[in-house]
């Protein structure tokens, strides 16, 4: 399993990758595993500013549908609109390519909440 140790990671199975006041979110590896063959992303929050853990879109598989929540507070700046056409890029470059929405945090402290890529893999394991 695929955990980037450059990465911070939710117990909800999201990560975040901080680029300046913005950053980058997604679902993890082992999420996409999980869930199997992704056919559908929607994210309806653009523009909208979100509490941690607040639900920003659901991620569609063939056989469940799966709440995707804000791992740090913020405003969903933009949704990754490849996924419209190609979903399963999730399931095959879940840290790459297939990133869920970019992120504008509003309190860059909650990032101290968050999992780094070890105590992410005993989650896990």
């Amino acid at each position: 399993m695929n955990i980037p140790d450059h990465l911070k990671y939710t117990r909800d199975h999201e990560w975040i990758r901080v680029e300046g006041e913005e950053a980058i979110v997604g679902i993890t590896d082992f999420a996409q595993k999980e869930l199997g063959d992704i056919v559908f992303i929607e994210v309806e929050t653009v523009g909208e500013t979100l509490e941690t853990g607040d639900t920003f879109g659901t991620v569609e598989a063939v056989k469940t549908v799966s709440d995707m929540f804000m791992p740090v507070a913020g405003e969903v700046l933009g949704f990754n609109e490849a996924l419209e056409s190609a979903p399963e890029t999730v399931n095959t470059d879940p840290y790459g390519k297939g990133w869920i929405i970019r992120i504008r945090m509003t309190r860059p402290d909650d990032m101290e909440g968050l999992l780094d890529a070890g105590a992410y893999r005993e989650l896990v394991s």
